[in-house]
């Protein structure tokens, strides 16, 4: 988390959000600056707009910060930049409605914005799109490059299994925890194991999912872990041709898990996404704390241990 040492650290958040077509699948981005550091968000949705979009990088990076700061945000979006300055306040004292009573447009994600600005001291700058301002250049392309993951998202209807882990590096213990969506209903399975490490939790993890679901059944399986995107997308068929060595005839780690994996798949259309969080069907943030929660609890312990829970409220 880009942090300062003083009472209020100065960040500069430029943002950006982009649709196609609009309204459609949507992508969006924002990159933190401080004191030399630099942070990137992006995230994405199946059906939204552009101003949805721009609204979401704007909130997704005023919730990055984790204590009042000055902010300066830089945006080429007149709709957001103008409705922060010129209009909220109004919508605001006329119980969130606009001139004559008439509803506003987005409204959900304006309260969201008006309440992340709260205790922020934030400044607003329109910049020109397009103009050769680099940091609006490389926030324009990370909202773009983000589109891809929102067109390959599924219908509601279809199965979708999330994970997230959480390991101590002090204990060595871990926990993961994976949320199946399917017929409208949201089952989570926690489990964990002491010693391991966060590749082998999120191999457990993804297992476990699937041997809950009946075979053959379609499933979208997303994930923000890249070891286990990659695993499964680019290595795991090779590595099976290969009789289980990489390039480099070492013995593939965790080879008894993607023997599994891989056995698991067969016969069953799996598309594999990789996300990195914003709004969606599960709330990532609260996922990983389910995983952390596993980890604690195996503290000290050598076993594995799993659960399950119906009815784990998510945000949508």
């Amino acid at each position: 988390m880009i942090m300062d040492d003083g009472d209020r650290p100065e960040v500069e958040i430029y943002t950006d959000g982009a649709c196609s077509p609009n309204p459609g699948p949507g992508g969006w981005a924002a990159i933190l600056k401080h004191r030399g550091q630099t942070r990137e968000l992006t995230g994405s949705a199946r059906e939204t707009t552009n101003n949805r979009m721009e609204l979401t990088a704007a909130l997704e990076a005023l919730r990055a910060l984790r204590r009042p700061c000055i902010v300066h945000i830089y945006t080429d979006s007149q709709y957001l930049q103008r409705g922060v300055t010129e209009w909220l306040a109004n919508w605001r004292r006329n119980g969130w409605r606009r001139h004559r009573g008439k509803p506003i447009e987005n409204l959900d994600l304006w309260r969201a914005l008006d309440e992340a600005l709260s205790g922020h001291q934030v400044h607003w700058h329109w910049v020109r799109g397009h103009s050769g301002d680099p940091l609006n250049e490389r926030v324009d392309r990370l909202a773009h490059q983000a589109i891809p993951a929102a067109v390959a998202m599924p219908d509601a209807g279809k199965t979708r299994v999330y994970i997230q882990v959480s390991r101590n590096n002090d204990t060595k213990a871990g926990g993961w925890a994976v949320a199946i969506l399917r017929d409208g209903e949201t089952e989570i399975l926690t489990g964990g194991e002491a010693p391991t490490t966060a590749n082998r939790l999120a191999l457990l993890g993804v297992l476990e999912a699937l041997k809950r679901l009946p075979p053959g059944e379609p499933v979208q399986i997303l994930t923000p872990l890249q070891y286990l995107y990659k695993g499964a997308t680019q290595w795991m068929r090779n590595w099976a041709a290969s009789g289980w060595v990489t390039r480099d005839g070492m013995a593939v780690k965790h080879r008894e898990l993607w023997r599994d994996l891989l056995e698991l798949c067969k016969g069953r259309p799996v598309e594999w996404v990789l996300i990195r969080g914003g709004p969606g069907d599960v709330d990532l943030a609260k996922l990983k704390e389910r995983a952390a929660t596993e980890a604690e609890r195996l503290a000290g312990m050598g076993g594995g241990r799993h659960g399950r829970e119906k009815g784990f409220t998510h945000r949508r």
